[in-house]
């Protein structure tokens, strides 16, 4: 495994494998990984010749008042895990290397960052694309992986790739939960860190929530005025998180529903103290 920290390094490498017809799979992360992570990795080294992660805290995409400074930096670990997932490279840039003295230039998508997270962090998805858009001009992958816990950010690189007419298949990963234990359920997030015992305890009650939603569109419910009343008297009588935003939209267009139908990504934000957790399901509705 060789670890990179320079676009002129990785460039030349990546270039042989592709003169070579080699595939390059491409996880982007934020490092801080997790078995979430984990399966992505996985699906990447199995399914092309050449394997890259990147690990780069993206300051472009955490407002003033977020947790860029607090966000979790574990390289050794990141590193140990990736040795062992057996990854050909890591790409772990310094905020330099993407953003040198001088840069001016953000890619931003319009509608789609304009509701559900993109209406409590602005700018947020403008660093995102904009890193993403980078990250993929530099390691030019055949494929890149994400996770469906983040169901709005893998819509709008979609629609960036398409748009940018990026060359990548972009295959978005089911999101990892818990297991077992009091936190069944619960989505794997870096910032799961943040939790205490018990808000992790509390926190598994999100993923209940949207399960039976779930059961109740599946029982003919179909306004999406019930299912979010539901949605938000499961965590608020059995949790003290702070709910931002539960919504019933669109799973393409990101859109709000009134009445379920088609393709519908159910949504929410909640926080816990320090913590705020995001998670989703899709439902196909008839």
């Amino acid at each position: 495994m060789k670890i990179v920290t320079s676009i002129k390094t990785l460039r030349p490498i990546l270039t042989r494998a592709k003169l070579q017809k080699k595939t390059i799979g491409f996880v982007p992360t934020m490092g801080a990984l997790h078995e979430g992570h984990a399966e992505l990795l996985k699906r990447c080294k199995k399914e092309n010749n050449l394997s890259v992660l990147s690990i780069f805290v993206n300051p472009t995409q955490f407002g003033p008042h977020e947790d860029f400074r607090k966000y979790p930096r574990e390289k050794t670990k990141d590193v140990l895990l990736a040795k062992k997932l057996n990854i050909d490279i890591i790409f772990y840039p310094s905020e330099e290397e993407i953003y040198p003295s001088g840069y001016l230039t953000y890619v931003k998508v319009e509608r789609l960052t304009q509701n559900l997270c993109g209406r409590f962090r602005p700018g947020h998805f403008q660093g995102v694309a904009t890193v993403v858009a980078k990250l993929m001009n530099i390691v030019s992958p055949d494929t890149m992986y994400l996770g469906q816990k983040d169901a709005q950010q893998c819509v709008i690189i979609k629609q960036m790739a398409r748009d940018l007419n990026f060359p990548t298949a972009i295959k978005v990963v089911p999101t990892v939960r818990e297991t077992k234990g009091d936190s069944k359920g619960l989505a794997l997030s870096s910032r799961n860190k943040y939790l205490s015992q018990q808000e992790r305890k509390e926190a598994a009650a999100l993923y209940r929530a949207l399960c039976l939603a779930k059961e109740k569109i599946r029982q003919g419910v179909r306004k999406a005025s019930s299912i979010i009343k539901l949605i938000k008297s499961c965590i608020s009588e059995g949790t003290s998180g702070q709910i931002q935003y539960i919504e019933c939209v669109d799973a393409d267009s990101l859109q709000p529903l009134k009445t379920l139908r088609g393709k519908v990504l159910i949504a929410l934000a909640v926080w816990f103290r320090k913590a705020r957790l995001i998670d989703n399901i899709i439902v196909t509705v008839k």
